[in-house]
């Protein structure tokens, strides 16, 4: 015999007695308001190559009462790591949380192979479409190899179009080829503490 409170949760380590006053809420309540669904594109300083910067595309959508994100590492990115560019190897994906000034996320690659915590939080532009915070990589400490560093989200909505379009572009840049307020966001000349 179960408690009540248990049942309704049946094994969701996040809904259960333990954690769902803690993790459980933020995880089941973010509204649209402080991070819509849709597409959004993002950009951070690679990890691999500090003098690259990563264009990816992401898609925030909700099922049940969770907030979810998936998307797929560059093809380039996997390469130059002698990984499989395959379509299950590049995908990854993660569960979105309410946070005190904005969301985070854990996301991981299939099989937990990857994994990394993103938080941000929403920046004043003209369309109110930006957000921008920091990724963190699961890993073992290395010498010369960055484990945190800035990103930027930018909401692009529904617009299949204009994903289509980022998608296109994802992969490595060099700085100078990002959106001017990417460009602002990511403060590429100054420390990230």
């Amino acid at each position: 015999m179960e408690p009540v409170e248990n049942l309704a949760h049946g094994n969701d380590p996040l809904g259960g007695p333990f954690l769902k006053d803690y993790v459980g809420d933020g995880v089941r309540n973010v509204p649209e308001s402080l991070f819509p669904s849709g597409f959004y594109r993002f950009s951070r300083r690679s990890f691999l190559d500090q003098g690259r910067y990563v264009l990816g595309l992401v898609w925030v959508f909700r099922r049940d009462e969770g907030t979810f994100i998936r998307g797929f590492e560059a093809r380039a990115a996997m390469h130059s790591q002698g990984l499989p560019m395959t379509r299950d190897a590049r995908e990854f994906r993660g569960l979105v949380m309410r946070q005190e000034d904005g969301v985070g996320a854990l996301i991981s690659r299939r099989g937990t192979m990857t994994g990394s915590y993103n938080f941000l939080n929403r920046v004043t532009s003209f369309e109110n479409n930006y957000w921008v915070g920091y990724v963190a990589r699961t890993m073992r400490e290395t010498a010369g190899t960055e484990r945190v560093v800035r990103m930027v989200y930018e909401h692009l909505g529904h617009d299949f179009g204009l994903a289509k379009a980022a998608s296109r572009s994802g992969g490595y840049c060099a700085v100078e080829d990002l959106l001017p307020f990417h460009q602002r966001l990511l403060q590429p000349d100054e420390a990230f503490a």
